[in-house]
C-alpha cells in the first residue's frame, strides 16, 4: 500500500475483519481497527497499537517475535466490557499499526527501526498513547530513546514490573534484552532514581546487579515487599514519587513478572512471581496516572505457553490498562 504511513513498518500479518454494524456487545477483535488505503485521520485515534516483532536480542532461547501475531489471535475470546469496573473500552478509538520490520541478521538495525517508529508516532499522532506489543525486553531501551528524540525537553521515568533488574552489562551482552535499562542509564535517557522497578524475587539476579542498582539510585521494591505492602500501594507510591519528578511515567511490563504457574510462557518463567489478579490491578492502576504516557508489554514466548494461560494473560493485561487509561476522565 504505497500510501501507508509508515515505511518502517509492516502492516499486520494477522487481521480481524472489523465490525460492520453498530452493536452494543463488541468483541476486542472488532474494535482495534487496522489502517485502509488512504491518509487517516490521526485525531479520530486514542491508542496506537505498534507489534515489534524481535527476540534474536533474547540472552535466551526465545520465540517472543510471534507475541505479537498470538495476542492478535487471542483477543477474539475477549469483549471491550469490562464487568469489574463496569467501563466499556470501545469508547476509545484504537488502531494496529503493525509491526516493526526485522532485519534476518542485522540486530542493530532492527533496533534503529524501532527508534524510528517511535518518533514516527510521536509524530503523526503526538495525542495518542503508544501500546506496543514485543518482542523481548530490548525493544524497551528502542522505544524510551524514541520517545526522548521526540521530546527532548521531557525527564522520562520508568516504571517497571519485572522478575529481573535488566541491569546487566553491555559490554558483554550488548543491546539484549537483559540490558535496556542499562542501556538507557550508560545513554543518560533516563536517570537511575528515576526508575522504580517492582516484582524482583528469589535467586535470579546477581548480587552485582543490586550493588549497581544501589550505586544508580534505582527504586527497587521485591515480590515479597510489595506483597508485604499491598500491590496497589507499592503501585500508588511509585506513581507519586515519579510524579513529582518527571514528565513522562514509561511503563514496561516484562511478562515474566508473572509466577510460573500464571505464565508459564516466559523464556525465564519462575516460582514465586506476581498472580495474574495482581499484575491486572497494577497495571489498570498505572493506566488511571496521567503521566502514564506509554506502555510496552514483553518477553512472552508463545511457544512455550500452556493452553494460551500466558498469552491471555497478556491480552488482560493490555485491557486492564486501558480500563485505567479510560478512568482518567
Amino acid at each position: 500500500m504505497s500510501s501507508y504511513p509508515y515505511p518502517q513498518l509492516d502492516r499486520p500479518k494477522f487481521i480481524w475483519n472489523t465490525r460492520t454494524e453498530a452493536k452494543s456487545d463488541v468483541k476486542v477483535h472488532e474494535w482495534i481497527e487496522t489502517l485502509g488505503d488512504g491518509k487517516p485521520n490521526w485525531s479520530d485515534y486514542d491508542v496506537t497499537l505498534l507489534g515489534v516483532p524481535l527476540s534474536k536480542s533474547s540472552i535466551s532461547s526465545s520465540s517472543a517475535s510471534e507475541n505479537p501475531d498470538a495476542l492478535r489471535q487471542a483477543w477474539k475470546g475477549f469483549g471491550t466490557y469490562n464487568l469489574d469496573e463496569d467501563i466499556d473500552l470501545a469508547q476509545l478509538r484504537i488502531v494496529d499499526l503493525g509491526d516493526v520490520k526485522q532485519h534476518v541478521t542485522n540486530i542493530a538495525y532492527t533496533h534503529e527501526q524501532i527508534t524510528v517508529a517511535m518518533t514516527a508516532m510521536r509524530t503523526h499522532h503526538p495525542h495518542a498513547l503508544p501500546l506496543v506489543i514485543g518482542g523481548d525486553h530490548s525493544i524497551t531501551a528502542q522505544l524510551v530513546k524514541g520517545w526522548k528524540q521526540s521530546h527532548k525537553d521531557e525527564t522520562i521515568g520508568i516504571l517497571q514490573l519485572d522478575t529481573h533488574f535488566d541491569l546487566r552489562d553491555t559490554a558483554t551482552l550488548g543491546p539484549a534484552n537483559g540490558t535496556p535499562i542499562r542501556q538507557l542509564l550508560d545513554e543518560e535517557v533516563v536517570k537511575g532514581k528515576h526508575v522504580h522497578n517492582i516484582g524482583l524475587h528469589g535467586f535470579f539476579n546477581a548480587r552485582e546487579l543490586k550493588y549497581f542498582a544501589d550505586e544508580k539510585g534505582i527504586h527497587y521494591t521485591t515480590m515479597k515487599q510489595a506483597r508485604r505492602k499491598g500491590i496497589e500501594a507499592t503501585i500508588q507510591q511509585a506513581l507519586e514519587t515519579l510524579n513529582g519528578e518527571v514528565d513522562t511515567i514509561y511503563l514496561t511490563v516484562d511478562m515474566d513478572v508473572l509466577d510460573i504457574t500464571n505464565g508459564p510462557g516466559a523464556p525465564a518463567a519462575t516460582p514465586g512471581g506476581m498472580y495474574t489478579a495482581e499484575l491486572f490491578d497494577a497495571v489498570q492502576l498505572a493506566g488511571k496516572h496521567p503521566k502514564v504516557k506509554a506502555m510496552d508489554i514483553v518477553c512472552l514466548d508463545p511457544r512455550k505457553d500452556i493452553g494460551e494461560m500466558h498469552v491471555k494473560a497478556a491480552v488482560h493485561t493490555m485491557l486492564s490498562f486501558l480500563t485505567g487509561y479510560c478512568q482518567r476522565g
